[in-house]
């Protein structure tokens, strides 16, 4: 009888549910019988407008959300204005504290299946920060796809913002805890980086990379594989 009163419950308030002031107040009504944090990722999952935490704070003209993305509690999407479009595609997961935003012409797109685990900065400022689908983003994880002017006799505040190039993540990338992607930097399909590790150049696919900066360390195996299944 509990169930189905919770299911009543929850199904009531998430058609009600959103971004705005009144969906805030409903998003929270639906989530208050469920477990926390990771738990209300199956709430997403459940309803085709997913899941935005009322602590979840969005701002920006041009952000598009799929089917079922869960935005969990005290992340920020800010988009500026002079910044590109914001995409998240179907299941993708931003959790606890992560912070995402675009300016000076930079955007941001994320595959579908992707999860940002809690702490990470996507920082679209200047060029574009895509990640493919399936990747797996373990926490405090930082993407910076510009570079700042260091020029002598010019206040650091003052230095323009330049570029090598965007950031990009081809499908089922997996980076490890605290790993730094700089600008310019392609990851192949499939490639393992290890925690702590800064990223300054491009990785090809299927291989397993480490270290300040990365450098590959040797291919994946068919082991690997199945030990990540």
């Amino acid at each position: 009888m509990r169930e189905r009163l919770v299911r009543f419950w929850t199904n009531w308030w998430m058609r009600q549910a959103g971004p705005g002031r009144w969906g805030k107040v409903a998003t929270w009504l639906a989530a208050w019988p469920h477990a926390p944090y990771k738990a209300r990722v199956a709430l997403a999952h459940r309803y085709p407008q997913g899941y935005i935490a009322p602590s979840a704070q969005l701002s920006g003209r041009c952000i598009r959300r799929g089917r079922h993305v869960f935005v969990g509690d005290g992340v920020v999407i800010y988009q500026r204005q002079d910044g590109g479009q914001i995409d998240l595609g179907d299941y993708v997961e931003l959790h606890r504290d992560t912070i995402i935003e675009c300016g000076r012409g930079g955007s941001l797109r994320i595959g579908e299946r992707t999860g940002i685990q809690p702490r990470c900065q996507l920082s679209a400022y200047v060029e574009q920060i895509v990640i493919g689908r399936g990747c797996q983003i373990a926490p405090q994880c930082a993407f910076y796809p510009y570079d700042h002017g260091t020029a002598p006799g010019q206040p650091i505040g003052s230095q323009p913002l330049t570029s090598k190039g965007p950031i990009v993540l081809e499908d089922d990338v997996w980076l490890g805890y605290g790993v730094v992607v700089l600008s310019g930097v392609t990851i192949g399909t499939g490639t393992v980086v290890g925690a702590g590790s800064v990223v300054t150049r491009s990785m090809p696919a299927g291989v397993i990379a480490a270290g300040i900066p990365a450098r590959i360390v040797r291919e994946r195996t068919e082991q690997d594989v199945e030990r990540a299944r």
